[in-house]
């Protein structure tokens, strides 16, 4: 409602009598849009609560839609813009979590990694073939998540430090997030391929 509805509220309430005068510049109708601005004023910082009810459209209570979720993520460490922190929190939200191949497979395409596969291991029985790979017990508990080196490897410049590394690769982000939501019983390993 606008301030020209609350006034008309107000002098509705008001009793009848020449006392109670609504005439446009008068001292109570003066007093009475002072009162309607007001209520105009709070009616629509009513309906931005509304707003900052849903984590999809929040702004001014972002800050505490993200301590109650737990954001910003350890996982994150570069400056986020709003709409990036919101997709976060919505995601932290919305997101069920999972322990399937398919789980991992799609965290790691929704972090870049498309085409991204799982190898599992298992220990080598007398029934395997004898050219199979020679895990012991412990590899029932790990796992290799493969990705693609696309944008995962630098390599050293002519203008890099003399300290520098002549090759290196990983993705800290992936890395952490999977390790955070992996079963917390396995070990995930990491192959740039």
């Amino acid at each position: 409602m606008i301030s020209a509805d609350y006034l008309a509220q107000l002098q509705a309430l008001l009793p009848s009598g020449l006392a109670w005068g609504r005439q446009v510049g008068g001292a109570l109708t003066r007093l009475l849009t002072a009162w309607a601005d007001e209520f105009a004023r709070v009616d629509l910082r009513c309906a931005d609560l509304i707003a900052e009810a849903d984590p999809r459209t929040t702004h001014e209570m972002l800050a505490d839609w993200e301590r109650v979720a737990g954001l910003p993520d350890v996982c994150v460490t570069v400056e986020q813009t709003i709409e990036q922190r919101r997709a976060a929190l919505v995601s932290k939200l919305t997101s069920t979590g999972g322990q399937s191949r398919q789980y991992f497979i799609a965290l790691a395409e929704a972090l870049g990694y498309v085409g991204a596969t799982i190898d599992e291991f298992s220990m080598l029985t007398c029934n395997d073939d004898c050219n199979d790979s020679m895990y012991g017990v412990d590899a029932h508990f790990a796992w290799r998540l493969n990705l693609s080196t696309a944008t995962s490897v630098f390599q050293m410049a002519c203008n890099s430090d003399c300290n520098s590394a002549l090759q290196s690769w990983g993705d800290d982000a992936i890395e952490c997030r999977i390790s955070r939501l992996k079963p917390a019983h396995t070990t995930v390993l990491f192959a740039y391929l």
